[in-house]
């Protein structure tokens, strides 16, 4: 059996996907008010009946807070293409270096759209 947790985080954020054709919506600059889930699993709980205390993600949105919202996205990433999967990737890098336990992240642009990234 394996325990799993989530927990959800919020930004908002411009990017622009210049290699689309230039009549694709996507290939104009525009924005979104994306929901960043981060899903942490283990196999046994810890001495506190945790998979992970949830307070210890509180690095991750301060990470967030100072490098993602209310910027441009190729800047931050310096590329062009800032998807919702490669989001979904360079968080899952990013929180598994200081979150061992992290399985997945998953990204959402709209309410109807989510791309996972589970190695």
């Amino acid at each position: 059996m394996t325990f799993r947790i989530t927990k959800e985080f919020h930004f908002s954020a411009s990017h622009q996907l210049a290699s689309l054709p230039p009549d694709h919506q996507c290939a104009r600059l525009h924005g979104h008010n994306y929901i960043l889930e981060v899903e942490l699993s283990a196999d046994q709980l810890n001495e506190y009946g945790f998979v992970r205390d949830y307070q210890d993600l509180s690095v991750l949105k301060q990470h967030i807070d100072e490098t993602f919202d209310h910027r441009h996205l190729n800047d931050v990433l310096g590329h062009d293409r800032v998807t919702a999967e490669c989001l979904a990737k360079h968080f899952f890098d990013w929180c598994n270096v200081r979150l061992p336990e992290t399985s997945a992240v998953r990204v959402s642009e709209t309410a109807k759209t989510w791309a996972e990234y589970r190695p």
